[in-house]
């Protein structure tokens, strides 16, 4: 006998021998932490900063002119946004705008400067923004591809940690899970940015 029939005998036997039952797995987490809106926020920014994202604060009414500044000192001309985002969130951009859709090869997505999205919940506990691929955030590809994501975060969608995030998700929806730009370390722990998505991540938090 190999090893790969050893292994396989073995999970075998483990399914035979196990409960016919389904067991009920205990979900204690804990729940229900509050902090006041100032220190969420407070806690949220500096877990973005120290993953160096870079935090913007405006009102509703800003975020045009707050991405537009973004754009335009990034020097960025073409700009990527999924097909339900809330236009006036880019009215104020004058350069080459493309609205993404399922039938564009994820290739050509390398063509794009920056992606501007919305956002469904986030954990301020760990600085982590989750898309669930809707309307405003679009498929998982848009925000990997381009260098630059900038992705808008309202102060309500905000929750103390991961079981209150995790609980406003819904569980059929595909998630992505962005905590601060894609970076990673080699052997020799050098940092290395824009591996696995985009090396440049903006957040523009907007009170509502």
């Amino acid at each position: 006998m190999n090893s790969r029939e050893l292994v396989l005998g073995r999970i075998r036997d483990a399914i035979t021998l196990a409960p016919a039952r389904e067991s009920e797995i205990p979900r204690n987490y804990r729940t229900g932490r509050t902090m006041s809106d100032g220190e969420l926020i407070d806690l949220f920014v500096d877990r973005l900063v120290d993953y160096k994202a870079h935090v913007h604060h405006c009102a509703a009414t800003e975020i045009a002119e707050v991405v537009t500044s973004i754009l335009t000192a990034q020097g960025l001309r073409t700009l990527g946004i999924p097909a339900g985002l809330d236009r006036s969130w880019v009215a104020g951009f004058d350069g080459t705008l493309v609205v993404d859709s399922p039938d564009v090869p994820a290739p050509e997505l390398e063509n794009l400067d920056a992606v501007v999205t919305g956002s469904k919940v986030s954990c301020a506990e760990t600085g982590t923004i989750f898309l669930d691929a809707g309307p405003s955030q679009g498929r998982r590809a848009l925000t990997l591809v381009p260098d630059t994501h900038i992705c808008v975060v309202y102060r309500s969608s905000v929750e103390v940690g991961v079981p209150e995030a995790i609980a406003k998700l819904t569980p059929e929806r595909p998630t992505t899970m962005i905590s601060g730009p894609s970076a990673t370390s080699d052997i020799e722990l050098e940092r290395v940015e824009g591996v696995h998505g985009p090396r440049n991540l903006h957040v523009v938090i907007v009170e509502d």
